[in-house]
C-alpha cells in the first residue's frame, strides 16, 4: 500500500462530517495494518475535540464496504445493549463519523477507503502487558464484549478475510509458500518449517468439532490484544474494545486464545532473546478468571474444556503466518527491520512449545474458575429465591411491612445480600441502612 501524501489526507479530512478549526494532525496507534491519524479541532468557546482518521489497507480488506456494514451493525447493537443497561453508548462503544454523503466511509480520488470515530477521552491502551491488573480488566472488557454480543447473529456478518482464523487454510499457504520460496529464503528456515509440518494435527482440531457441531459459530473480535481495549484512567477498568475490522463468525477459543498468545507471554512479540520467551501460568490464570467471570453462562462446557487448546491453536497459527510472510516476502505485516517477521514466528514457536509442557496445568485453573463461576451463579440463584421470599412475605403481610422499622430492615437485607454477591473477592462491604 502506498504512503498517504498530504493531498489524499486533507482530501480524506474534508470527506467526513467534522465540525471547527483543524489545529493539530499526528500519525496516532501501533497497529500493523492501517494508516491511522489523530485529529484535533477546536470548536470556539467549547474546547477542543478529537477524532480518530483511519485509511483501510484494501489489500488486506478486499471488501471494505462489507467491513463497514459488519463495524455499522455491531456498533449500533452495542450501542442499544449498553444504553439498555444503563452504561455510556458514547464511550463504551466505537462511535462512527458520517461521511458527508452520510455513509459510514469515505472513498478518496484514488478509490481508497477512509472512515471515523469520536476519539475516546480519558483512557488509553497499552501494547504489553505491564500491570498484571490491566491483562484481568483485558479479559473482563472481551468476555463482557462476548456476552453483550450473545444474541448477535454472527450468521448476518461478512468474512471480511476469507479463513482468517481457519488454522487448516493457514497451513496451505504455509506450503505452498515453502514450495514456491519465492524469495530464496526457505533453506534459512528449515527448522521452524520442521516445528510446524511436525505439529500439522494442531491445524485441524477445531475445524473438524465444527463441521460435527460440537462447538457453536459465534461472533468473534478475532483480534483480542490487550492493546486492543481502551483502559479507563478514573477507574482502570476495561472500558470499550476497539479495532472491529476482524469481527466476523468465528470461535471463542480463537479469542481467548489470542489474548493467552499475547498478552501472557513474559516477551515482547518480536524478542530475539528465545530464552525470555515463556507463557506465564500467573497471567494465564489471571484472565482465565476474568474472562469466565464475564461469559461463562454463554459459553458450552465443551468450548470451556478447549480454552488451553484456543491458546496453543491461536499461537501455533499467527507463528504460521508471520512464517509465510517471511517466506512471501514480508508483504502482510509491516516490519520494522530484516527478519522481523521471522524473530516474530520464532517467538510464537517457542510458546507453543511451552504451552505443550504446561498443558496439563492450564486445563487444572481452567476448570478452577469453571467451579468457581458455577459457585457464583448459585450464589446468584440463592440470592433471587431469597428475594421472592421477601416479596411473598410482603404480598403475605403487608400490615406488618406498612411499618416503617420492619420495612427498613427488610431493605436493609436486601442490600446486605446484594453487596455479599458483588463484592469482589475476599472484600466486606456493609451498605448504609
Amino acid at each position: 500500500m502506498n504512503r498517504v501524501s498530504e493531498e489524499q489526507l486533507k482530501e480524506a479530512i474534508n470527506g467526513f462530517q467534522f465540525e471547527g478549526n483543524l489545529i493539530s494532525i499526528k500519525p496516532y496507534g501501533s497497529g500493523h495494518i492501517n494508516d491511522t491519524y489523530l485529529l484535533t479541532y477546536e470548536i470556539g468557546k467549547m474546547g477542543s475535540i478529537r477524532v480518530i482518521l483511519q485509511r483501510v489497507n484494501q489489500e488486506i480488506f478486499t471488501n471494505p464496504v462489507e467491513l463497514m456494514q459488519n463495524i455499522e451493525g455491531v456498533t449500533t447493537y452495542l450501542k442499544k445493549i449498553i444504553k439498555k443497561n444503563g452504561g455510556d453508548p458514547e464511550r463504551e462503544t466505537l462511535n462512527l463519523i458520517p461521511a458527508k454523503d452520510e455513509k459510514y466511509y469515505f472513498v478518496d480520488s484514488k478509490g481508497e477507503y477512509w472512515r471515523s470515530y469520536k476519539y475516546i477521552t480519558d483512557a488509553t491502551s497499552y501494547d504489553l502487558v505491564e500491570n498484571p491488573k490491566d491483562f484481568y480488566e483485558s479479559a473482563v472488557a472481551f468476555g463482557h464484549f462476548q456476552k453483550l454480543l450473545s444474541n448477535y447473529p454472527a450468521e448476518t456478518l461478512n468474512e471480511t478475510i476469507k479463513g482468517f482464523h481457519d488454522t487448516e487454510s493457514r497451513l496451505i499457504a504455509f506450503k505452498e509458500a515453502v514450495e514456491k520460496d519465492s524469495f530464496g529464503r526457505a533453506a534459512k528456515v528449515q527448522k521452524e518449517i520442521r516445528f510446524v509440518l511436525e505439529r500439522e494435527e494442531i491445524s485441524s482440531v477445531f475445524g473438524k468439532l465444527l463441521a460435527k457441531g460440537e462447538i457453536p459459530l459465534r461472533v468473534t473480535h478475532n483480534d483480542t490484544k490487550l492493546n486492543n481495549i481502551m483502559i479507563d484512567y478514573a477507574t482502570g477498568k476495561g472500558l470499550c474494545v476497539i479495532d472491529l475490522d476482524t469481527i466476523m463468525p468465528g470461535l471463542a477459543m480463537n479469542d481467548f486464545g489470542d489474548s493467552i498468545r499475547f498478552g501472557a507471554s513474559t516477551a515482547a512479540e518480536d524478542e530475539k532473546d528465545l530464552e525470555k520467551v515463556t507463557c506465564s501460568m500467573e497471567l494465564f490464570e489471571l484472565y482465565t478468571k476474568g474472562f469466565l467471570e464475564e461469559c461463562r453462562e454463554q459459553l458450552t462446557t465443551k468450548e470451556i474444556e478447549l480454552l488451553p487448546m484456543g491458546a496453543k491453536v491461536m499461537t501455533f497459527e499467527c507463528g504460521i503466518r508471520f512464517l509465510t510472510d517471511y517466506l512471501e516476502g514480508d508483504h502482510y505485516f509491516k516490519i520494522h527491520r530484516e527478519g522481523h517477521n521471522l524473530d516474530r514466528c520464532r517467538t510464537q514457536f517457542k510458546l507453543v512449545k511451552d504451552m505443550e509442557e504446561k498443558l496439563s496445568r492450564m486445563k487444572e485453573i481452567v476448570n478452577k474458575y469453571k467451579r468457581y463461576c458455577e459457585r457464583n451463579e448459585q450464589k446468584r440463584a440463592n440470592c433471587l429465591q431469597y428475594f421472592m421470599e421477601l416479596l411473598q412475605f410482603q404480598i403475605r403481610q403487608p400490615d406488618l411491612c406498612s411499618s416503617q422499622p420492619v420495612l427498613r430492615q427488610i431493605t436493609y437485607c436486601a442490600k446486605v445480600a446484594f453487596a455479599k454477591l458483588n463484592a469482589p473477592s475476599g472484600d466486606t462491604y456493609t451498605p448504609d441502612r
